[in-house]
């Protein structure tokens, strides 16, 4: 495959090979540097290089050119490549046009002139661009195919577990592709069981289960020590968090996932309220980042795997996991975040996967182009959701339980989603019913105020509601409240005294639970505050108690 493209614009021949030079003195192993000293030229060369099949990678683009502006270009410019990065270089008094165009044209970075030395003031930044650029970038296919039907819960959940553990596949519906049919008419029987999981050698998986795929691929299930000195269940936010710490600061951590690092949070479409990202990132891309930043200090991350149960002996704490094995610590952290509650209404299970799904199933999206969607929930994740599918579905309907969406959703997203004329929100609204046939086809709403119900046709449901913690496999290790979740720190005390049965000569730490040296974070946890920055910071801040509870055992 040849090298995707960097392409620089430039009017200033000077400026156009400084900049060039640059770019090739970094860049030139993994990519084709190519420059334009107009918008005009630019444009014609993108028309030729799509035709051919190219990928650019990443546009550096100068502000100030006659005829056509560089934000004038990167307006054109994403029509034909819509993926590439756009970076803008700028004079200081450009700085106005180029905070604009960040909503205008989805600017990705801007740049002031002069940029010498390239090594801190243009490198770190291109970098940065194109490493999520990568993340995100298909080249001519070899990898994964997943074969199966549109309306298969079975192909949902690979497609789902593929995507959020950010495995790269292609998508066959053996309705509409002819691709799809030629593979299962191959196959050695002539009728496998759908859905098909076909492995870049050839080999093929009939409607696998994820850990058979795992093992397949090459993600980790199984441990490679018996003892570490962290063991954290969980790789949600918090979880991350607190194994970037942990090994950074020289403990032997291990991270147990039972579905994607990421967790519920790395199904969001975009977080935009994240500290230090003014343009938002996805769930999956913070992911992408976390794992990336915890593997390179060492953390072991198995996925899928799930712990079934944890005993205490001695000062050890023991986890059991799904295949029988068991891995030991020192301490062990519950950071398993929590689930979308179910939805009580006739036809949900049957068509769950089909037309109705829990969380944002952003795999999904592409499905319920120019249809209508609904979505129940009314917090932030719903708010995200509704701002992503609006950009697929004819319309958007979010139902809301309660008569107000600023008792759980952010300012910020009420006022984006009421800027997106094709979002529509029906406060005091609940689902009655579903139905369809091999898929969801109508969605009854109830409308509380007035009692009485309406049938409309639907080609997704998409839920959030309420949250589940998922603490069973502690029942009778910590303590925890009457829904489950795990109690911490200050909320053990009983009228002032030390929770019952603990045994050390001090109280619980801020986010110890009634075992010594097991801890909790984020939204597990009794009194969290559910925000992704929330669960990064009680994932940092246990390493701290942990610490201390190691310094003293």
């Amino acid at each position: 495959m040849a090298k995707p493209i960097i392409l620089t614009v430039d009017d200033d021949p000077e400026v156009l090979r400084a900049v060039e030079r640059d770019l090739r003195r970094r860049y030139a192993r993994e990519y084709r540097v190519l420059r334009a000293d107009s918008g005009a030229s630019a444009l014609e060369a993108l028309g030729k290089l799509k035709l051919r099949g190219d990928a650019v990678a990443l546009f550096l683009v100068d502000q100030r050119m006659p005829r056509m502006t560089g934000v004038e270009f990167l307006e054109e410019a994403r029509g034909i490549f819509p993926e590439a990065k756009k970076v803008l270089l700028t004079a200081y008094a450009d700085t106005e046009a180029a905070i604009r165009a960040i909503n205008d044209v989805g600017l990705d970075h801007y740049l002031q002139k002069p940029w010498d030395p390239p090594e801190e003031n243009l490198y770190p930044v291109l970098d940065d661009q194109l490493e999520e650029w990568l993340s995100g970038f298909r080249p001519p296919f070899e990898g994964i195919r997943l074969v199966g039907n549109r309306w298969s819960q079975d192909s949902h959940r690979l497609k789902d577990f593929l995507a959020r553990n950010m495995v790269p596949y292609r998508w066959l519906d053996v309705e509409g592709s002819e691709e799809g049919r030629r593979i299962v008419a191959q196959a050695d029987h002539g009728a496998p069981k759908l859905p098909l999981v076909v492995l870049p050698d050839g080999a093929y998986l009939e409607d696998p289960p994820n850990v058979e795929v795992a093992e397949k691929i090459g993600l980790k299930t199984r441990a490679q020590r018996p003892f570490y000195d962290l063991i954290i269940v969980g790789g949600g936010p918090s979880g991350l968090a607190a194994a970037v710490y942990g090994a950074s600061e020289g403990l032997k951590t291990v991270l147990i996932e039972r579905e994607a690092p990421g967790g519920q949070a790395g199904t969001s479409s975009k977080i935009e309220n994240y500290l230090g990202f003014h343009t938002g990132v996805s769930g999956g891309e913070l992911s992408r980042r976390a794992v990336a930043q915890a593997r390179r200090f060492g953390v072991e991350i198995l996925a899928p795997q799930e712990v079934k149960g944890v005993r205490v002996e001695d000062r050890y704490r023991i986890v059991t996991l799904s295949d029988g094995s068991e891995v030991s610590c020192d301490v062990l952290l519950i950071a398993t975040g929590v689930a979308y509650r179910k939805l009580d209404a006739p036809g949900i299970d049957e068509l769950t996967g089909r037309g109705v799904y829990y969380g944002a199933a952003i795999t999904e999206a592409l499905s319920c182009r120019d249809s209508d969607v609904y979505i129940v929930g009314g917090a932030n994740s719903a708010g995200q959701a509704a701002m992503y599918l609006s950009q697929f579905a004819r319309e958007v309907t979010l139902l809301v339980r309660g008569d107000s969406l600023e008792k759980g959703m952010s300012q910020y997203l009420i006022d984006e989603m009421g800027r997106r004329e094709n979002i529509k929100v029906r406060l005091r609204s609940s689902v009655a019913r579903v139905s369809g046939d091999e898929s969801l086809e109508t969605v009854t709403i109830k409308d509380a105020a007035s009692g009485g119900e309406e049938t409309v046709p639907a080609a997704g449901l998409f839920v959030f509601i309420g949250a589940l913690p998922g603490t069973d496999w502690l029942d009778g290790v910590v303590r925890r409240d009457e829904r489950g979740f795990i109690l911490a720190g200050p909320d053990l005390s009983e009228d002032g005294a030390r929770p019952r049965g603990w045994s050390l000569d001090r109280d619980p730490y801020l986010l110890e639970t009634s075992v010594p040296g097991i801890f909790v974070a984020g939204d597990v946890r009794h009194g969290s505050v559910k925000r992704v920055a929330s669960g990064v910071g009680e994932g940092s801040i246990a390493v701290q108690f942990i610490h201390q509870y190691l310094s003293k055992v």
